[in-house]
């Protein structure tokens, strides 16, 4: 299914983010960008009644998505999030030490030298933006009681639940230092739209909240959802959503957080034997170049085969920065 852009169509929905690239993104990766966004657009309207799962790979919350995204959520763009663990966290470390940040403008002539004094100096870099150490301990000091009583008490949650119950506390609030608007985890959390977090123990809490097990602070990893636990619960929540309308797959950067997600309707179909709708839409913005045997780049029509993508829906592949597109894709559904 292809999606023509009318470069003079106005249909009550102009914009200058919109009406922006129309005009100018014509050909190649642009005009596939532009496809990708009015496609989405159409998907999610009350026409059409479709319903986005995005999926969110890389430092995009370093990169400050949240500008965007949580826009997106709030305004119903935005249906449920599967997104790696550093996302997660990287959203709240934002959130309360933005200013603390140091961004490296030059950071492609950093030496090994420079490198040294920046760990020294309690720095962790992100190409050119510098995450101070000063967050992770007191996230940490936060989270790890929030740990403990869930162990103390028998409880298992998911990640995505300890952070959300982590906004929830009142005292952190003082601590904002960007404005509350540009956090998609708050946005995720007010909204109460799911998020998903596969591949904990890949992130600075992961690794924190084991090493907490290990030296017995908590009593039990199973104070935390495995990620198949999570799985079990996006399959029902896709069996739910998709039995009132098409479900999206916007897919930023590759690994697990795209794999992970997308693989809730094979499951259904090929292990389950259950019949169930497939993706209705997809859209994938990733720097990784098509290969033989790379999932990261593979073209959407290979998972046709894999059970996971209708036909007939609408398909994008755009090879670029996605800390460039998104917000471009994203400011022309809001109608920026």
């Amino acid at each position: 299914m292809s999606v023509s852009v009318n470069q003079s169509q106005d249909l009550n929905q102009t914009s200058p983010v919109r009406s922006f690239m129309q005009h100018n993104f014509r050909h190649f990766n642009a005009r596939e960008l532009v496809a990708a966004a009015e496609a989405y657009r159409q998907f999610v309207s009350p026409e059409q009644g479709g319903k986005m799962m995005v999926t969110l790979a890389g430092a995009m919350s370093t990169a400050e998505i949240g500008v965007s995204l949580a826009e997106m959520i709030r305004q119903g763009k935005v249906h449920a999030i599967t997104c790696t663990a550093a996302n997660l966290e990287e959203d709240i470390f934002n959130l309360v030490a933005h200013n603390d940040y140091k961004v490296i403008q030059d950071w492609r002539a950093l030496s090994v030298e420079d490198e040294v004094a920046l760990r020294d100096s309690g720095f962790n870099r992100v190409t050119d933006t510098c995450i101070p150490e000063t967050v992770v301990r007191h996230i940490e000091d936060r989270m790890v009681k929030l740990w403990q009583t869930a162990a103390d008490r028998g409880e298992s949650h998911t990640p995505a639940q300890y952070l959300f119950q982590l906004l929830d506390d009142e005292s952190l609030v003082e601590h904002y230092q960007v404005p509350r608007e540009h956090s998609w985890m708050l946005a995720a959390k007010e909204a109460g739209i799911p998020v998903f977090v596969p591949g904990f123990e890949d992130s600075t809490l992961g690794n924190i909240f084991a090493a907490r097990v290990f030296d017995g602070t908590i009593k039990s990893d199973r104070a935390l959802v495995t990620g198949i636990g999570q799985l079990l619960e996006l399959v029902r929540w896709y069996q739910s959503a998709s039995a009132a309308a098409p479900i999206g797959f916007f897919q930023i950067g590759g690994g697990i957080a795209g794999d992970y997600a997308i693989c809730a309707v094979p499951m259904l179909i090929q292990d389950l034997k259950i019949k169930a709708p497939l993706w209705s839409y997809f859209c994938q913005i990733s720097d990784a170049v098509t290969s033989y045997g790379g999932y990261s780049g593979a073209v959407p029509n290979e998972k046709i085969t894999w059970h996971k993508l209708l036909p007939e829906a609408p398909k994008f592949m755009v090879q670029s920065d996605a800390t460039i597109c998104a917000p471009l894709v994203f400011g022309y559904v809001l109608g920026w």
